[in-house]
């Protein structure tokens, strides 16, 4: 599915009566464009007969951060207390935001519960996250908050030295305020969410997706302490091995120590692991077995946000009944693109291209 195909079909998802001629105003194009993308997602099964009624599909609940990410890399090797030369650039984050993103431009349908300021960054974020695809309609603006921001410092090879994140306002991202988006989470075929949530709104999403298939990224060896009375519930947890070795207090400093956190965690009852163990690459564990994948081979420019385009692959191979080994395979690709990719988010980002890179 093209870009301008996805942003088609969010917009349907939220008016299906919408006239052609009303699409094309927002989008900038001519009528006659608009029929002929809307030809191209009849031919490719998106839309069903007239009225634009949508081909029936499950869709993920993705809650949790939505940030807007000011990443600065240095064009050498960094120098500490001093001004170092390089570029800056801002672009839409947050972990959840961009598993939406990164799900939508897979082709799945996905919508995106969080919160933002209402200012210019918030503005931003919601704009663009619906321009790829994600129905935003969950998202929470407030009044009398700044959005949240995340700022990284990396070195001239692409990898994080720095980060700092203000990210005061998903505080603010209470149980009573979350009550609105109820039927939202329970409706959904999977939740994906992160620890970015406090430890209220985390045990009330857990409660109200009931037994829904529930993805967790625990973000930080900090955060990650807040999903530990949860672990039961978890179906698919994708922890790097920083956040693995604070949750199970085992050691994981080289790769032969990644299956027996694997085995302390399934004995906590989490279904799927998939462990990210840098240069090592990437262990996973479930019900069918076991193996190891090598790292991404790809020139690597910016590593924020490869993680979200990782967890954003296991979801939708669950979404499209891939075995466990094809769904990280399949991630994997999706991480891949992301690092050779200076923004956050790979806007080139689809099912075709993810399947190009690993048929090269």
């Amino acid at each position: 599915m093209t870009e301008r195909e996805q942003q088609i079909l969010s917009l349907l998802r939220l008016d299906p009566l919408i006239p052609q001629q009303e699409l094309a105003d927002q989008l900038g194009i001519s009528r006659s464009a608009v029929a002929g993308h809307i030809m191209n997602l009849v031919q490719k099964g998106h839309i069903r007969g007239k009225g634009y009624i949508l081909a029936e599909q499950r869709y993920i609940a993705a809650v949790g951060g939505a940030n807007m990410d000011i990443v600065g890399s240095a064009a050498a090797a960094l120098r500490h207390g001093d001004s170092n030369p390089g570029r800056v650039r801002c672009s839409p984050g947050g972990v959840a935001r961009n598993v939406a993103e990164n799900l939508a431009r897979l082709g799945a349908d996905c919508r995106l519960v969080s919160v933002v300021g209402d200012d210019i960054h918030g503005r931003s974020l919601l704009e663009a996250t619906q321009r790829a695809g994600v129905d935003v309609r969950g998202c929470l603006t407030l009044p009398d908050a700044a959005t949240s921001t995340y700022l990284s410092i990396q070195q001239a090879d692409g990898d994080m030295a720095l980060a700092i994140n203000d990210m005061d306002i998903l505080n603010r991202l209470t149980p009573k305020r979350l009550q609105a988006q109820r039927d939202l989470v329970r409706h959904a075929g999977a939740v994906v969410a992160d620890t970015n949530l406090s430890s209220d709104a985390l045990a009330w999403l857990i409660a109200e997706s009931g037994d829904k298939p529930l993805f967790v990224d625990p973000v930080s060896a900090f955060k990650a302490e807040r999903i530990r009375p949860w672990l039961p519930r978890i179906h698919t947890l994708k922890p790097n091995r920083l956040e693995a070795a604070a949750l199970s207090g085992l050691p994981l400093e080289r790769a032969e120590h990644a299956p027996e956190a694997a085995r302390w965690f399934h004995g906590q009852g989490v279904r799927r692991v998939v462990l990210s163990m840098a240069g090592a690459g990437i262990y996973y564990s479930g019900e069918a077995g076991d193996g190891w994948l090598d790292a991404p081979d790809c020139a690597i420019v910016n590593t924020t946000g490869s993680g979200d385009a990782l967890m954003a692959g296991l979801a939708w191979g669950w979404l499209n009944e891939l075995p466990l080994a094809d769904s990280v395979r399949f991630a994997r690709g999706c991480a891949a693109l992301t690092l050779s990719c200076a923004a956050t988010n790979n806007p080139s980002l689809s099912r075709a291209a993810v399947d190009a890179y690993l048929n090269t």
